[in-house]
């Protein structure tokens, strides 16, 4: 079983996965795994098996920004045009 890091670690990593970023962002990791999913979540992998690593900063920016526009809002397919709009 993997310790996890500590809220201090995660949040001077430059890299993060996507359970430090449900707790770093207070989402759901479903949530997290459907943005990743359908392309609104930046992320790198090394090979298909290994673990997605996330810019934590952008990751979070990104993470932020879907749920200002949904509380504004937005539906998923249009949340997606706009973020591929702006290229954020």
């Amino acid at each position: 079983m993997s310790r996890q890091r500590s809220m201090e670690k995660i949040l001077e990593s430059e890299y993060v996965t996507i359970g430090e970023l449900v707790r770093i962002t207070n989402s759901r990791y479903s949530t997290l795994k459907f943005y990743t999913e359908e392309g609104m979540l930046p992320f790198e992998q090394e090979e298909e098996k290994l673990t997605r690593r996330f810019p934590r900063e952008k990751a979070i920016e990104r993470i932020e920004e879907i749920k200002e526009l949904k509380r504004k809002g937005y539906r998923v397919d249009e949340i997606k045009a706009l973020l591929k709009e702006t290229n954020l």
